[in-house]
């Protein structure tokens, strides 16, 4: 059992550590290769951010743990919009100046909303070909939102944090954005096969696991971004990459359990009304005066610890 433990955890530093980097490498390659920064910071940084959640889905759903799969995924989901954008919100009010509210928040509540419409009915095939159909189809409209806005704030706060006011070399971000990845599968697989044996052993359920140690862990990329752009006034930055986070989660995530488990998981409908009411609240809270105040902050914070008996 404490070997289960320390592999866990090490599972999750590896992971928060390579995706870190692979979000650097990947968006510092991006602005390098010519990708405008509103671009990247609207969609690279997205996926980049939300690497450990797709991987841990594809590995648990192929070691046939789809409850884990899929709790990780709705437990995230309800994470980065409680727990980490509250605690963004903490230090100073959360202001939004671009199109954040206008492009990711409508995009990203309605991606969160089919996931859990496919998820009460169930996970299959043809719903993976639906969320599948339903990512490109947001992918492009973001792309075409972001090339039609490209002096967007998003832009000038991508840069900074990716600071690439110095020309990226592609034989340091090559290497580092690989690292990542390989380093991103390696924590992946360290966090599923142990934290699936410690449930089993201390008789916990995967979903449980799942919405809790694991999906804490594949949102720690989140909270690193989320606390470098806070630190930097990027706050723009800071809201768009979590409600991006949900989207992708949802969308890519969702279909990726469909694709690799032969067993449509099971879940509480409470569980996924909650996650889909988190996303439509804050998108609320942001819309009502473009910002976040330190008050609405606690709030979310209060709703996250008010979540938790229902998740358990």
């Amino acid at each position: 059992m404490p070997l289960l433990i320390v592999l866990s955890v090490l599972g999750l530093a590896v992971l928060a550590f390579a995706a870190d980097q692979l979000v650097l490498g990947s968006g510092r390659l991006a602005e390098r290769l010519g990708l405008e920064p509103v671009v990247v910071g609207v969609v690279v940084i997205g996926f980049g951010t939300s690497a450990p959640e797709l991987v841990v889905a594809g590995t648990a759903g192929l070691h046939g743990q789809a409850e884990l799969a899929a709790s990780s995924l709705v437990g995230s989901n309800i994470i980065n919009l409680t727990l980490i954008l509250g605690v963004g919100g903490l230090t100073t009010a959360l202001a939004v100046r671009s199109s954040v509210l206008r492009r990711e928040a409508p995009l990203s509540v309605a991606a969160v909303t089919i996931f859990a419409i496919i998820l009460l009915y169930g996970l299959s095939p043809a719903a993976g070909v639906v969320l599948a159909a339903a990512l490109i189809g947001a992918v492009v409209v973001l792309l075409r939102f972001a090339r039609a806005t490209p002096r967007d704030v998003v832009a000038a706060e991508t840069t900074d944090y990716l600071d690439t006011s110095v020309r990226p070399r592609l034989a340091v971000e090559v290497p580092r954005t690989l690292a990542g990845l390989a380093g991103t599968l390696l924590g992946a697989h360290l966090l599923v096969a142990n934290a699936s044996e410690l449930a089993v052993r201390a008789g916990v359920s995967p979903t449980l696991v799942g919405f809790t140690l694991v999906a804490l862990g594949t949102s720690l990329p989140e909270l690193v971004t989320s606390i470098q752009a806070q630190r930097r006034g990027d706050s723009d930055l800071l809201v768009g990459n979590l409600l991006g986070s949900n989207l992708v989660n949802s969308l890519a995530g969702g279909a990726i359990i469909a694709f690799t488990t032969t067993e449509p998981p099971t879940m509480a409908p409470a569980v996924i009304a909650a996650m889909a009411g988190v996303s439509g609240i804050t998108w609320a809270l942001l819309a009502r005066g473009k910002r976040l105040s330190r008050r609405e902050s606690v709030l979310l914070l209060v709703l996250y610890v008010a979540l938790l008996p229902l998740i358990a």
